[in-house]
């Protein structure tokens, strides 16, 4: 049985090492991604995190770990909103463009009236 175990904590091992380095490039990044800390702050908590690195991490996310976290959701909602812009641009279809093409459909009697309108709200709804 010690076979299992053995491999058991290896692979508990390698889980808390990648663990362990996913914290520390988190860190990494979010030092980098906040424009309120200057070089100087940067610099030593690189420094921080080159030579004491698990201490380091705990510190930094104890410290500021609320602001890492805003700084995230900040990052990702800005991500998002250009991601829905590029789709826009993409499609090139305005909500102009959209009633248009819905309103010759219901010319042509493609759609109904009913078809027509909701088509027309979900255009203006965007």
């Amino acid at each position: 049985m010690t076979g299992f175990w053995d491999l058991f904590w290896w692979f508990f091992w390698v889980y808390v090492f990648v663990a362990y380095l996913m914290v520390l490039i988190s860190v990494f990044v979010d030092v980098f991604r906040d424009h309120d800390l200057n070089g100087w702050a940067k610099a030593v908590w690189v420094v921080a995190l080159v030579f004491l690195p698990f201490i380091t991490a705990l510190v930094y996310l104890i410290a500021r770990g609320r602001g890492m976290s805003e700084r995230s959701g900040r990052r990702g909602q800005e991500l998002h909103t250009a991601q829905d812009d590029y789709i826009r641009e993409v499609a090139g279809a305005s909500p102009t463009d959209e009633i248009a093409k819905a309103k010759s459909l219901l010319d042509a009697g493609t759609i109904s009236q009913g078809e027509y309108d909701l088509l027309k709200s979900k255009a203006l709804a965007r």
